[in-house]
Parts: C-alpha cells; structure tokens; sequence
C-alpha cells in the first residue's frame, strides 16, 4: 500500500508539472517598451535596507524599527498616505509599514514584502529584493490614476521562528483586513525577486522532470499560485504575461508541493482572499539563501527592474 502511494504521489507531481506550468519568453507586446524602473534608485533604496550596524532580525528590534522608519521616509516622498502598524510579540513591539495610493474607499490590492531577515546575514535578496520592490513601485505609482486602492506593506517578522505562526506581520495585516470587512480585491507577495543567472544548471526544481521541459538556467521570473488562488491571481497571472519585460513562468499547485506557500501571500489564503508570489524561486536557485553569502553584488539589478516593470505595468490594467 505504501508503494502504491508513493507512486500515485508521483503520478500527481508529474501531472501537475505537466498541466500547471506555463512557460512565456518576453511578449511582443512589452519587447519594445520603456525601462520604468531605475537603477540607481533600487541600489540607494538597498543602501536604506542594508546598511544596518547589526542584521535586521527579530532579537535587534532596535535595528527592525530602524529600516521600518526608513521605508517609511521614502514611501512619504510619494504619499501622504503611510504609516505603521504596531503589534506585540512577548514583551517586544514590531512593525509593518504601508503606504496607500488611490482611492481611499475602493477596493484593496496589497503588495507586500518582509524586510526582516534569517540569522546573521544581509539577506540582499531574502528579502530586501522584495522591499526594494515595492519602494521602487511607490515612486512608479505617484499620481498615476488608479481603479482601486494599492497598499504596499513592508511586513516584519516573516523568518524563523516565526514562520507558519499568528505572529508573522503578514498574518497580523491579513487579519486586520479580514476584521475591519475590508473589500480586498487580491494581493501580490514580492519574495526574492533579485537573484537571476544565465548558466546551465544554475536553476533546480522542486520535481526534477521539470528541467528538461523548462531549462535549467536561472534567468526568469515565476509566479506562484495554489490550486485555489482565486480570480485576481488568475487575472494577475495573464495580464503579467501580457507584459512581462523577462522571461516568465507560472507555477499552480497545492500549497505542499515544492515551497509554494513559502512567503507571506500564504496569510492571505488563511482568511480566503485571492494571492500570489512572484519569485525567483528563492533555494530552487539562489544557493546563497539564508547565507551570510546572500549580499548585493550577487544579484542582477537590471533583470529586476524588469520584473518589477512588470509587476506595475500589470496592476495599473487590472479591471
């Protein structure tokens, strides 16, 4: 019997590699378009995250709330429209940090990213890739007229030991949406979007089938939904290969399989609104991941300024 479920639970893996992935090179119709993202901004916005005299993780609070402020600051060069939000783990206060674009009473999409980090390390592109995102979106968003309400939310608390609990800042957020009844039309998790690299065998698979149906070289951008995402991640997903500056994958499957629910969208499925993560699959291929290692020289800024590009130019077509 234990055979037969062995080989059935391969059977479902390889069904899902097969029917659930989805494989776009540039489209033609963002080929030609523009860089919106800047490159010398991403790398000062890095400078905002990184330069800390001790690593941003949960014991140096002090550091936490640091970056928290200057996140916040830059988010302000944009909007009016930021703030904190405070919550107490123990007998220690952290913060997520918003920023709000658009009409105030329409519905929510939230773009988020944790800014904390796993250990005694960087973390370049776990996760300050992702924070450098949404600050980079916010000055892309400036007076742009929008159809709903953008929040873009810096979490804290999303690493070890607090992954998977009722402490994480995404799950605080999450259920502060829930409480209030607020309209949420769906949310996009920005988790390791730095990292990228175009050498054979620089991109694993959480099936190993899948390699030789999608390449093995790192140089791509994947969406990340469950089986059950709802209609804005599957809006999201077609729109984003509409626009996409970089090569793209989309990846749909139960939340068990290959690390799909390994970022903070998993708090938002909690309380049943549609979610996604885009990713550059983060261990799959960054060999630096939770590494002292993972640093800013390694990562490729102008690749994720595309993804990035194709994030904004995604949610300001969303209908």
């Amino acid at each position: 019997m234990k055979r037969f479920l062995k080989y059935l639970l391969v059977i479902v893996l390889i069904l899902i590699v097969f029917f659930t992935i989805q494989n776009y090179p540039v489209s033609v119709a963002a080929r030609d378009l523009p860089r919106l993202s800047d490159t010398l901004n991403l790398k000062h916005n890095f400078d905002l995250v990184l330069n800390t005299d001790k690593p941003r993780h949960y014991k140096n609070v002090t550091v936490l709330d640091t970056v928290a402020e200057r996140i916040r600051k830059e988010f302000s060069k944009y909007t009016d429209r930021t703030g904190m939000q405070e919550y107490q783990v123990e007998n220690n206060i952290y913060k997520n940090v918003f920023a709000s674009f658009g009409p105030q009473d329409a519905e929510v999409i939230i773009i988020g990213a944790h800014y904390d980090v796993c250990g005694e390390q960087d973390g370049a592109d776990d996760n300050a890739s992702g924070v450098v995102g949404i600050m980079e979106l916010a000055r892309l968003l400036q007076k742009q007229p929008l159809q709903y309400r953008i929040d873009l939310v810096a979490y804290t608390l999303e690493e070890p030991p607090f992954f998977r609990t009722e402490q994480m800042g995404s799950y605080v957020h999450a259920k502060s949406l829930f409480d209030k009844k607020q309209p949420v039309k769906g949310m996009i998790s920005l988790e390791m979007i730095g990292y990228y690299s175009d050498e054979p065998g620089s991109q694993s698979y959480p099936v190993g089938l899948m390699k030789w149906i999608y390449g093995d070289k790192g140089n791509y951008i994947t969406l990340a939904r469950n089986s059950f995402s709802g209609s804005f991640a599957n809006q999201f997903k077609k729109l984003y290969f509409d626009n996409n500056s970089i090569d793209a994958k989309s990846f749909r499957a139960p939340g068990f399989v290959g690390g799909i629910d390994l970022s903070d969208h998993r708090n938002y499925w909690k309380f049943g609104y549609s979610a996604l993560m885009v990713t550059n699959t983060a261990f799959f291929r960054n060999s630096n991941y939770h590494q002292i290692s993972d640093r800013l020289p390694t990562l490729d800024l102008a690749k994720m300024g595309l993804t990035i590009d194709g994030v904004y130019r995604t949610i300001i077509n969303i209908k």
